[in-house]
């Protein structure tokens, strides 16, 4: 199927003004000021997106696509993402791991899962590990899961945090050295994903672990990294070295304010730019609170919602459009090794496409060059929604 979106205003995630964008079947085939004569030919979709702006489709590195949650006994446990969730909410590709939990959260669960999503229409990818060192894997072996196993792009693995094994820097080395050569024979990032807990040696593993071994910056990505002002602190020192941080955005109103005035006050010092930061939602995971004890005192879980509502904060604080989309496309994309491919808008990429309307809200979404949503109407949901 042959579809033409006309009349958008396209940032790429930069702005390159008004176009046409020309989609055959998932990807881009064409950009251009006009594009004529497709008009009333047969199995050609015209939509006329009236002024509207058109950029990526949103990356979310960090979700819980099975569920995560437990820390209050199995009732606590949060039920499986949905994929009209994710579409409602701008969010082409997920990147699924696991979090506390990964007993009776299995990998083999989360590997059927991503295929699921990728099958009904957006893309999924999967970590192995979970919050253990050494490292829970199908295989026996990071690498060999990475190598061998679809969606399998990169592990994850706690650290600095009371649920933690609290690996040091030279177990760090050993984990991402695995992962990176993984990543290298099977042509996928070989990412290492760190929970960051708010415990006392913050980022610590990590500079070791840049220090003392020869694995790039790039493979590193901690994460939650505005938990606590000693880790952010730390996350900015490692973002002026050439590394990457990734920020939780909140998961109600009032974390959403504080998430966003955090980012913004970021992105505003020295040395910190757009192409070292991600923000991704955290979604479906839980959200304890602990007390000094170490207690379990509240615990809600996170949505993907507040992903594109954090972007509409931003805009509101005063970071250009181009420079909050960043956080959400092409810097996720580079981290995923997928320049041109995911994260952008450029002929030959992926046909993940998202309008905003009046006020930046979420008009509709293109997915894999599938309608995913229009003017505010689901056009696609899971297979049991």
């Amino acid at each position: 199927m042959i579809k033409l979106l006309k009349n958008a205003v396209v940032y790429n995630p930069d702005p390159i003004g008004r176009k046409d964008i020309l989609i055959a079947g998932e990807k881009i085939l064409r950009i251009a000021d006009r594009i004529d004569g497709y008009d009333n030919l047969p199995d050609v979709e015209v939509y006329d997106l009236e002024g509207k702006t058109l950029v990526p489709g949103y990356i979310d590195l960090h979700v819980h696509i099975t569920g995560g949650g437990g820390e209050q006994g199995p009732s606590s446990r949060v039920p499986e993402s949905q994929l009209s969730v994710f579409l409602t909410n701008g969010i082409t590709t997920v990147v699924g791991l696991l979090g506390t939990d990964g007993i009776t959260r299995s990998l083999e669960n989360l590997v059927a899962k991503a295929r699921a999503l990728t099958e009904e229409g957006i893309t999924a990818y999967a970590l192995t590990g979970s919050y253990g060192y050494p490292t829970r894997t199908m295989t026996g072996s990071v690498e060999k899961d990475i190598m061998m196993i679809q969606p399998m792009i990169g592990v994850k693995i706690a650290v600095s945090d009371h649920r933690s094994s609290n690996p040091t820097g030279e177990e760090l080395i050993r984990v991402a050295t695995e992962a990176r050569r993984g990543g290298m024979l099977s042509g996928n990032p070989g990412l290492v994903t760190m929970h960051m807990g708010s415990g006392k040696g913050g980022l610590d593993p990590i500079f070791y672990a840049l220090d003392h071994s020869d694995v790039p910056a790039k493979n590193f990505l901690p994460t939650h990294v505005g938990r606590c002002t000693p880790l952010t602190e730390q996350g900015i020192e490692l973002v002026r070295r050439g590394g990457y941080i990734d920020i939780t955005t909140g998961c109600d109103d009032v974390s959403l304010e504080e998430t966003a005035d955090l980012i913004a006050a970021c992105l505003g010092r020295e040395g910190v730019t757009a192409d070292h930061v991600t923000m991704s939602s955290d979604a479906y995971g839980s959200q304890p609170r602990f007390n000094e004890a170490g207690e379990c005192i509240g615990l809600t879980y996170a949505s993907p919602k507040y992903l594109h509502k954090t972007l509409q904060g931003l805009v509101k604080r005063g970071i250009a459009l181009e420079q909050a989309l960043r956080l959400l496309t092409s810097t996720p994309a580079g981290l995923l090794a997928k320049d041109g491919v995911k994260g952008c808008v450029r002929e030959g990429a992926d046909a993940d496409l998202l309008v905003l309307g009046d006020g930046l809200e979420i008009d509709s979404l293109f997915a894999r060059g599938r309608t995913a949503l229009w003017q505010g109407e689901l056009r696609m949901k899971g297979k049991f929604e």
